[in-house]
């Protein structure tokens, strides 16, 4: 929200003066920062907002916005510096980007803190988000020595044929409040060593991890004396997220968020010819045999479905039981959401910390009551807790699949659960979602567990066995398919996406043989 009263500041420099706010200032953040960098300038010219602690929804600390006028200003230098980063050599650029995994782990206990605190997720949580950043920072300085192209055999003669992999120039990341910083470090280290400059707009409601981030990566590139807009980044609102959009001079825009908004950012970059790279909505099924080791299942489906407060993409939305075992399953999975601990995320225990904001949990309480109105039972929880947080209890429904309001997804934890009679029947519950993100199966049968990963199995593009939805590893591609947006970020070869490939052919001979054997003339 604005500020507009004096009083509203003094509040502010008050909460902000907590003991518990002390360690902000460790990482380069005060009562009142500006959102902008730009050409290693911290400058702001937009609104003023107020970021808050879902926790208890008090504010933290103020943050000016960028304008457009900004955005363009932080545009014209990142051009720049486009020039200049793109021919320093990968594994230089790798050495860069090693700097800053150094740099984000002297302050790791810090930022996961922040994380936590205005996110919303519980400690450990916050801190495994930093890490992973850590963890691809890691990744990319061995990527930057193996950017490898192709030599193909050619047809012709003292010919030779080979791939070449240029830098795309510069690269948009737009990302969401429920992974605050992690996404931009699949997104940004790929990009960095790739040869891109990187322009970043954080989610709107966690800008203080966007200039914590921010200033971390700039004291790497003012250390090394490159361009500081070699990395630009902007507090903002949906203004900025469209000038990034339309903005012909970004090559690549990498968008996270819902599949209604990552749509309409495709569009909009299609309409211009560029790439886009989405990371959009999952609505994520477990399937349990009647082979499973159940125990294991079970907490599985917990971390999966209560982990982030349901506000992962890879969130486990569906669990789909055997009739054998339903009832079995069913009594143990609410035993374990009866002893779930609910309350401040940055206290040791808790595993349930609050929604993200007081919008998200109304939206919890539009969605219960949609799902009653559709013949869905709850089973446990269904109502939000009553304190200043957006707090709301862990919730399983049982229900049919074929509600409306099981094909879309309610970014909270509640979870669905149906029953099914054969392995066929559960593969087609789990693909008849428009979504296609997360899958996982959890049963000893090797016959099942290819049947699962093969062409006739999970349509999405994260296919698990014995293991949750969510907690990916970095060393795999990321990304899901249908309305979940069909890109992918992070291990395996996603840096192809970052990268433009060209295919040279030279002739190193005297004379000039046409191929398919066509002779002119």
């Amino acid at each position: 929200m604005e500020i507009k009263t004096g009083f509203s500041l003094i509040c502010i420099k008050m909460s902000f003066a907590r003991k518990e706010y002390e360690f902000l200032s460790e990482i380069g953040l005060s009562s009142r920062n500006l959102g902008c960098y730009v050409d290693g300038t911290w400058k702001a010219n937009g609104p003023v907002v107020t970021t808050v602690n879902p926790a208890n929804n008090q504010a933290i600390a103020e943050v000016v916005e960028g304008s457009v006028e900004d955005y363009e200003e932080g545009m014209r230098a990142c051009s720049e510096a486009a020039k200049i980063w793109m021919q320093v050599p990968a594994p230089k650029r790798g050495e860069i980007v090693r700097q800053i995994g150094d740099a984000l782990r002297t302050k790791l206990q810090q930022l996961g803190r922040l994380v936590s605190l205005e996110m919303g997720k519980i400690l450990p949580e916050g801190i495994g988000e930093v890490q992973e950043i850590i963890d691809m920072c890691d990744f990319c300085v061995g990527l930057s020595r193996q950017l490898n192209g192709s030599v193909i055999p050619s047809e012709r003669p003292n010919h030779a044929m080979l791939e070449m992999w240029n830098p795309l120039g510069i690269v948009g990341v737009i990302t969401a409040f429920n992974f605050p910083c992690a996404v931009l470090g699949w997104n940004a280290c790929i990009a960095l060593v790739c040869g891109n400059c990187v322009v970043w707009k954080g989610a709107p409601t966690t800008p203080l991890i966007t200039i914590a981030m921010t200033r971390l990566v700039a004291g790497v590139l003012e250390k090394n004396n490159l361009p500081p807009a070699i990395f630009t980044s902007f507090c903002g609102g949906a203004d900025i997220g469209q000038a990034i959009a339309k903005d012909t001079r970004i090559s690549l825009v990498s968008f996270t968020g819902s599949s209604k908004v990552g749509l309409m950012v495709q569009q909009t970059v299609n309409q211009r010819f560029g790439k886009c790279l989405l990371e959009l909505s999952g609505n994520n099924a477990i399937i349990i045999m009647d082979d499973a080791d159940i125990q294991l299942a079970v907490h599985s489906v917990l971390f999966a479905a209560v982990g982030t407060a349901g506000q992962r993409c890879t969130t486990c939305r569906r669990l789909l039981l055997h009739e054998s075992i339903y009832q079995r399953v069913l009594d143990q999975l609410l035993d374990v959401y009866k002893q779930v601990k609910i309350g401040n995320p940055l206290e040791k225990g808790n595993l349930l910390g609050p929604l993200h904001t007081s919008e998200s949990r109304k939206s919890f309480e539009r969605g219960i009551e949609i799902i009653k109105s559709q013949g869905g039972k709850i089973l446990i929880g269904g109502s939000v807790i009553e304190s200043e947080g957006n707090f709301v209890q862990p919730t399983i429904v049982e229900i049919s699949p074929n509600a409306d309001v099981v094909k879309e997804e309610l970014f909270a934890p509640v979870l669905y659960v149906m029953k099914f009679q054969t392995l066929q029947e559960a593969i087609e519950i789990n693909n008849s979602v428009p979504q296609g993100l997360s899958s996982s199966i959890f049963t000893r049968k090797p016959e099942i567990i290819f049947k699962w990963i093969g062409p006739l199995g999970s349509d999405c593009g994260i296919v698990n066995v014995n293991i949750p939805t969510n907690g990916a590893e970095i060393g795999g591609a990321f990304g899901g398919e249908k309305a979940t947006g069909g890109g992918r970020e992070a291990g395996s070869d996603s840096w192809k996406q970052y990268m433009r490939r060209s295919t040279c052919t030279i002739n190193y001979g005297n004379e000039l043989p046409l191929a398919q054997g066509i002779n002119f003339g």
